[in-house]
């Protein structure tokens, strides 16, 4: 990944005639603007190669979360604003089309803990139950 992981956004500009929930508005808009360019398939895996007839594309999951906040004016002295936003951005590997011979073939990466692991201890458990039953059952 060539950009850096965190980005500190740079402080706007104070301006008196902003409001509190306009400047929220202003600032989750550059960070989605922001974000929207680094969280992609390229910066997950990179660009799609060509290599001996064969062409691979990446795939990938992004996803996106945005928050944000106003403030207010509070009593005659008008004091009390205020305002904030944030966001972030996440991108996973699912796989790969490989393109050779003008057919396109999906290749899912798989997760050896999801796709062994899991479903064997799934397995043990399940075959281990009924004795623990039957012995609580003894028991009670």
């Amino acid at each position: 990944m060539t950009a850096p992981e965190h980005e500190t956004m740079p402080a706007p500009l104070p301006d008196t005639n902003l409001s509190a929930a306009h400047a929220s508005v202003n600032l989750l808009e550059r960070l989605a603007e922001k974000l929207g360019g680094r969280a992609s398939v390229t910066a997950v895996y990179g660009e799609p190669i060509t290599a001996d007839g064969v062409t691979v594309i990446p795939v990938a999951e992004v996803g996106f979360g945005f928050g944000g906040g106003a403030g207010r004016e509070v009593g005659a002295t008008k004091t009390g604003e205020g305002g904030g936003g944030g966001g972030g951005a996440g991108a996973r590997p699912l796989g790969y089309i490989e393109i050779r011979d003008g057919a396109a073939t999906y290749r899912p990466i798989r997760d050896p803990w999801r796709d062994v692991v899991l479903p064997l201890a799934a397995l043990i458990v399940g075959s281990a139950m009924p004795k623990l039953i039957r012995s609580l059952r003894r028991r009670g």
